[in-house]
């Protein structure tokens, strides 16, 4: 998704979300900017470590993703870091069997330590990215493109940039699990079913300028 380059070497992942108290009033008003709405896909997201876990203690990820289509994806920590945007350095390749792909990372001494799922609507508009997600534990706003774009998509939008979040899902769910007790480490909506969660009281310590990204880029 708006795959930016850095010379020709690396391939960055320039985002920040938003929650969203009121996501379908969020739709309204992207539709009244002018952004091309995209059909809304179901994602499921298995991510794959080693036995020692090596890839998240190295801040790398290792995820299959299926919705529309199935994607197999690597992301790392780049060379340049800011705190004003999540940046990642991405690469990702489609493939054809979503199962056969499983079939082989665990035949190259892989196993699967996370799921993830999510809806996501994606909004085409200028040069960015906008995604409405609904994860289980609620509504966000999910912009990504070159950093003045976000500004300024951010901006037409009257969001208010101190509320930014530059930390991932999981790390999201991380401090919700943690500040809750939650008794599960996968985030599918199954789990939620029975929880009811109010993000409400954590969101201080998720906006960008009162946290630091966890070490791991998922």
């Amino acid at each position: 998704m708006g795959r930016l380059m850095s010379g020709d070497i690396e391939h960055l992942e320039i985002e920040v979300k938003f929650h969203l108290p009121d996501p379908l009033s969020m739709a309204d008003r992207l539709t009244a900017l002018g952004a091309v709405a995209q059909p809304k896909v179901f994602e499921r997201n298995l991510c794959f470590d080693d036995d020692c876990n090596r890839l998240v203690q190295a801040g790398r990820l290792l995820r299959l993703r299926k919705d529309n289509q199935c994607r197999l994806t690597f992301k790392s920590r780049p060379r340049q870091q800011t705190s004003d945007f999540k940046i990642v350095k991405e690469l990702e390749v489609t493939v054809s069997d979503f199962d056969t792909m499983c079939d082989m990372l665990h035949a190259l001494g892989y196993c699967q330590v996370r799921v993830y799922e999510k809806w996501r609507q994606t909004f085409e508009w200028e040069d960015v990215l906008l995604c409405l997600d609904t994860l289980p534990f609620g509504h966000f706003l999910e912009i990504e493109g070159p950093c003045e774009a976000i500004r300024n998509a951010a901006t037409q939008l009257t969001l208010v940039w101190n509320e930014r979040i530059i930390k991932n899902y999981l790390a999201i769910f991380e401090v919700l699990r943690d500040g809750l007790n939650l008794p599960f480490t996968d985030v599918t909506f199954d789990h939620f079913e029975d929880s009811r969660i109010d993000i409400a009281p954590f969101l201080p310590v998720l906006y960008a300028a009162k946290s630091c990204e966890m070490p791991h880029v998922r």
